[in-house]
C-alpha cells in the first residue's frame, strides 16, 4: 500500500511539476528509510553521552558532517564550474546562539529534532505528532519574530571556503571534527574500557534481507544520509533541509484562518513569499518532508515495527511534547535549520554558523536532559568518570 502510496505520488508531481519534485520526493522516501532502519537520530545520540557517556550516536554524527563535507566542499568550493550549487549559509550572530540553544531544549523534551520528529511519525509513534503540531507553531511564531533578532549584533556570513578555498578550509574542519571523535571516544572508554562499535553484520543474515528489512549498522546509516545528502545538493542546488517546510504549513494555515502572514518580513520577500503563493508540494523542502515520513512508514511496516506498543501518555509527557514542540520550531527558525539544515547543512557548506549551531544546540540538550529528569520522563542523573 504504501508504494503504491509513493508511485501515486510521483506520477502527480510528474505531471503537476517536474522530474526534479519527483526526484527529491524519491530522495526523501530514501532518507525515511535509512533513518528509520538506521535508528539514526541526534536526540538519542546526545542524550546517551551525556546521561551515559555511550558515544556511538555522537560519534555517528561526526562522521556523517566528515563525510558530507568531503562531498559538498569540492562542488561548493566550485571545482565543477558546471554544477550550480548553493551552500547553506548564515549569519553568526545571536540568532543562531539563542535558537540553537532553544533547539537543544526543545528536542530532548519533544523527543525528537527535525528528523527524527519525521520518521518517528512515520514510524506510527502516534504521541510524536504533538510534538510535530507544536513544531509547526513554533516555526510559524519564530519567522514572525525573526527580523528582531537579526537585527540584534552579529558577525554577518564567515564561509571557511570562501576565506581558505575548498581544499584548506576541508582540512581544517576535519582536522576539528576528528579532535571531537577522539574526545568522544576518550569519555567512553574512561568510564567503561572499551568503546562500542557503529555495528557490525552478524554472520547468517544476508545483505539484502539486512537492506531491506533492517535494522542496519550506524555506519549504513552514515554513508546512506551522506549520498542522499549529497543528491539533494546536486538535484535540488541546495543541502538537506527539513524545517523551512514547517513554517511554511503554519504560515499558509494562519493565513487561510485570517491571518496577515504577508505582514511579517520573513514572508514579504525572496523565497518565502513565493512559497507561499505556491502550492506546499512545488517547496523542495515540503516535499522532502513527506517523502521522509512515507519511506519510514515503508521501513517500519518491512521491520514490522510499524506503531509499536509504548507506555501511556501522561500528563508530563503531553506537556513535554507541547513545550518541546514550541521549542522547536521557534529555536529551528532562529538558528536557521535544526540539527540538518543548520548543524549538519550548515557545517557541510563550510559556513561557521554551523559550528555556533554545534555548541549551543548541545549546551542547550544539556538543560534539556535536566528538565527530562524534573518531569519524571528519564531517571536520575547518575555522576561517574
Amino acid at each position: 500500500m504504501t508504494v503504491l502510496a509513493m508511485l501515486a505520488v510521483s506520477l502527480f508531481l510528474y505531471h503537476e511539476f517536474d522530474i526534479k519534485q519527483v526526484l527529491l520526493f524519491l530522495v526523501g522516501a530514501g532518507l525515511g528509510v535509512t533513518l528509520l532502519h538506521a535508528a539514526f537520530g541526534f536526540t538519542g545520540g546526545w542524550r546517551s553521552m551525556i546521561r551515559e557517556r555511550r558515544s556511538a550516536g555522537v560519534r555517528a554524527q561526526i562522521l556523517l558532517v566528515i563525510l558530507t563535507s568531503a562531498l559538498f566542499f569540492p562542488v561548493l568550493g566550485h571545482l565543477f564550474p558546471d554544477v550550480g550549487a548553493h551552500a547553506a549559509l548564515a549569519p553568526v550572530g545571536i540568532s543562531v546562539l539563542v535558537g540553537a540553544f532553544l533547539f537543544g531544549i526543545g528536542m530532548q523534551l519533544g523527543g525528537g529534532c527535525g528528523s527524527g520528529t519525521l520518521f518517528t511519525v512515520g514510524q506510527g509513534q502516534m504521541d510524536m505528532l504533538i510534538t510535530l503540531a507544536f513544531f509547526i507553531i513554533g516555526a510559524t511564531i519564530g519567522s514572525a519574530h525573526l527580523h528582531w533578532w537579526l537585527a540584534l549584533p552579529g558577525l554577518g556570513t564567515l564561509s571557511l571556503i570562501d576565506a581558505y578555498g575548498w581544499f584548506p578550509a576541508l582540512v581544517m574542519q576535519v582536522t576539528c571534527l576528528a579532535i571531537l571523535y577522539a574526545w568522544s571516544q576518550r569519555m567512553e572508554r574512561q568510564r567503561y574500557g572499551r568503546v562500542e562499535t557503529l555495528g557490525v553484520l552478524h554472520g547468517g543474515v544476508k545483505v539484502t534481507d539486512r537492506l531491506l528489512f533492517g535494522p542496519w549498522p550506524l555506519w549504513w546509516g552514515v554513508v546512506g544520509l551522506g549520498v542522499l545528502n549529497l543528491l539533494t545538493l546536486l538535484v535540488g542546488g541546495h543541502p538537506w533541509s527539513i524545517t523551512f517546510a514547517f513554517g511554511l504549513w503554519g504560515a499558509k494555515i494562519w493565513s487561510a484562518l485570517g491571518g496577515d502572514v504577508l505582514a511579517w518580513p520573513y514572508w514579504s520577500t525572496g523565497y518565502p513569499a513565493q512559497a507561499l503563493t505556491q502550492s506546499v508540494l512545488a517547496d523542495h523542502t515540503s516535499i522532502m518532508d513527506f517523502g521522509i515520513i512515507l519511506g519510514a512508514v515503508l521501513a517500519a511496516a518491512l521491520a514490522g515495527e510499524f506503531a509499536p506498543a509504548g507506555a501511556p501518555l501522561r500528563w508530563t509527557r503531553i506537556l513535554a511534547a507541547v513545550s518541546g514542540g514550541l521549542l522547536l520550531g521557534y529555536g529551528a527558525r532562529l538558528a536557521f535549520g535544526c540539527n540538518i539544515g543548520g548543524l549538519v547543512a550548515g557545517m557541510s557548506s563550510g559556513s561557521l554558523h554551523g559550528w555556533l549551531w554545534l555548541l549551543a544546540g548541545f549546551t542547550g540538550t544539556l538543560v534539556g536532559v535536566r528538565f527530562r529528569v524534573l518531569l519524571h520522563l528519564d531517571p536520575p542523573l547518575v555522576r561517574g568518570p
